[in-house]
């Protein structure tokens, strides 16, 4: 017959037991989810000054890129669960003319982003412009980025920009001048300016599944 010590003593190594089970479940879970990788977000970041191939002048001219991708964050009318190319981020563009003498800068936040291999576009709602600027509060304006790599050609950047006016987002109409376009969410041409100071660096990452749809709650 069991003695009431050998019954106690019994039940604490049960005890025990169970404990270490338990942690050696924690552990074993806590080791699962360091070893999944987290996902990626694609992003594009950095500053670069670049040139336009097909009008050589004084001015000088630069994207700021600070932005990274917010999947179904951002709800539409009729699509509250936003869309997979939601992005959060600033662009800043600066422009010295040289005619002017005045560089003037315009801010906007990004609304949207898709990247692919060393490609980007993205596009940015214009929320401030300074002095001496153009009138384009509250514009959507694109951009587009190819990052060259860690190669950068000797030396010399082989990135490249794109942006969605100066003449590559108009209406022609007729005999009437062109007008311009409005942009739409991550709209825009190639990136056919070549840079010539700085660079940028796209990470890229597919477009992500809607999340799981959640019911109402249970009574």
């Amino acid at each position: 017959m069991t003695s009431r010590i050998e019954r106690r003593t019994l039940a604490a190594i049960a005890v025990l037991g169970a404990g270490f089970a338990l942690a050696g479940a924690a552990v074993a879970a806590s080791a699962d989810q360091e070893r999944k990788p987290r996902p990626v977000r694609a992003s594009v970041v950095g500053s670069a000054e670049f040139v336009l191939p097909y009008h050589q002048d004084k001015d000088v001219r630069s994207f700021t890129f600070d932005t990274r991708a917010a999947p179904y964050s951002r709800p539409l009318p009729g699509i509250p669960g936003g869309l997979p190319t939601d992005a959060r981020g600033m662009v800043t563009v600066s422009h010295y003319s040289a005619e002017r003498d005045i560089t003037y800068t315009s801010k906007g936040r990004v609304d949207c982003l898709v990247t692919g291999v060393r490609t980007a576009t993205l596009t940015a709602v214009i929320t401030e412009v300074s002095p001496g600027g153009p009138p384009v509060v509250g514009n959507r304006v694109g951009f587009s980025v190819y990052d060259g790599g860690e190669g950068k050609g000797k030396g010399r950047s082989t990135d490249r920009v794109g942006f969605s006016w100066n003449g590559v987002n108009l209406l022609p109409k007729g005999s009437a001048p062109p007008g311009e376009a409005p942009v739409g969410t991550c709209m825009a041409p190639a990136p056919y300016a070549p840079v010539t100071e700085g660079g940028y660096a796209v990470t890229h990452a597919e477009l992500p599944a809607p999340p799981p749809a959640t019911g109402p709650p249970s009574g």
